[in-house]
């Protein structure tokens, strides 16, 4: 349920950047998710598609791009992919990691009129 809110602030935010750019109506808006941000796509579009009705973003579509997770082992410093959900460093089998990427959600771009 909380997508309907960060769904709400997206479109916010838009919204506000496209007029003081002085533009009538957004086409696009590119929204960069984390594997691990907790954030789903798919409610995300579910919401998006609810909340834009008579709005600058009426005809707008919103596009996605998955990061996915890496991590950092203190232990060995290997760097590497969170697979499988598998929270072992593969370097040194040791858990004391760290999160580098993964975790956002973001807006990369707005495209405007």
């Amino acid at each position: 349920m909380h997508e309907l809110a960060i769904t709400q602030n997206i479109l916010d935010i838009a919204i506000s950047e496209a007029k003081a750019a002085g533009a009538g109506q957004i086409t696009k808006i590119r929204l960069v998710i984390g594997e691990l941000s907790g954030v789903v796509g798919e409610c995300v579009q579910f919401y998006f598609d609810f909340l834009k009705k008579d709005s600058i973003a009426e005809n707008a579509s919103i596009d996605f791009e998955v990061i996915p997770a890496k991590l950092h082992c203190r232990d060995c410093q290997t760097n590497f992919k969170l697979e499988d959900s598998s929270w072992v460093c593969p370097g040194c089998h040791g858990t004391s990691l760290e999160i580098t990427e993964g975790q956002n959600c973001f807006i990369e771009s707005i495209e405007v009129e």
